[in-house]
């Protein structure tokens, strides 16, 4: 698929969702606002993930494709001066007025991470929440290493696609929150030859056996399967190709 061809698809996916939501926001105006600890652990990746970046107080972060604007919030609450982007527009507008609600001042770009509109070295901290598979790695990559400081770290969360279970269950099976674009695919272990252009890269497997929450939801089944993920991926860490999630870390 041609290159413009793919950015129209996706931002239309993307305004679409965005959209939908709009309505519900409007009659909810409350739900804008931002619990810093429900964000943190609405998965088990994210406050682990966060924590890589340490103090942010006065460091300049990017949200890479900052969706509704959750993750800008959180890291502006904590000191950071916030710049978020997203290809969508729509998912802007969301992401502006959560700002807003949360009272917290945040820089939004509408921009496409193959190609952003920000200055060499530009920021001290990058995020990014399941965004790099929908991108040309190569030039995400590059983008992303050019905007960042030396010493700088950029934290990614991202599907994994190295389960063929998984990648079964991904096709056949019906579960919460499946809308996805007809582009993206879970990352693999041959996607991140293009980040090696970093001089540190690590990459932590989450949800082993737990990921079945994705088809059980939450339970004590799912609180037990949890609990023997942390024990198997701490003492056997080859077991996290398998795994459902990974979190990418990067080090200029």
């Amino acid at each position: 698929m041609e290159v413009q061809e793919r950015l129209r698809s996706e931002q239309a996916f993307h305004d679409r969702q965005a959209e939908e939501r709009a309505a519900y926001f409007q009659a909810h105006p409350g739900q804008l606002l931002v619990s810093e600890d429900q964000y943190l652990d609405h998965e088990p990746w994210i406050r682990p993930a966060l924590a890589t970046f340490g103090e942010l107080r006065g460091r300049r972060v990017l949200d890479f494709g900052c969706g509704h604007g959750m993750a800008s919030v959180v890291l502006a609450k904590r000191g950071a001066r916030v710049t978020a982007f997203d290809l969508s527009g729509s998912y802007l507008n969301e992401a502006r007025a959560r700002a807003r609600a949360n009272r917290v001042a945040v820089d939004h770009v509408r921009a496409n991470g193959e190609y952003l509109p920000f200055a060499d070295e530009a920021f001290d901290r990058i995020w990014g929440n399941a965004v790099l598979h929908h991108l040309d790695l190569g030039r995400a990559g590059r983008e992303v290493l050019r905007v960042l400081k030396p010493k700088g770290v950029a934290v990614f969360c991202e599907p994994w696609g190295g389960n063929p279970l998984l990648n079964w269950a991904r096709r056949r099976l019906p579960y919460h929150g499946k809308k996805r674009t007809p582009q993206e695919a879970p990352l693999t272990p041959a996607d991140l030859d293009h980040l090696r252009i970093f001089s540190g890269l690590d990459v932590k497997g989450f949800e082993l056996f737990s990921m079945a929450g994705r088809v059980l939801r939450r339970g004590t089944i799912v609180k037990a399967l949890a609990w023997w993920d942390r024990q198997l991926l701490a003492r056997i860490p080859c077991m996290q190709r398998w795994c459902r999630y990974v979190v990418i870390i990067l080090r200029k």
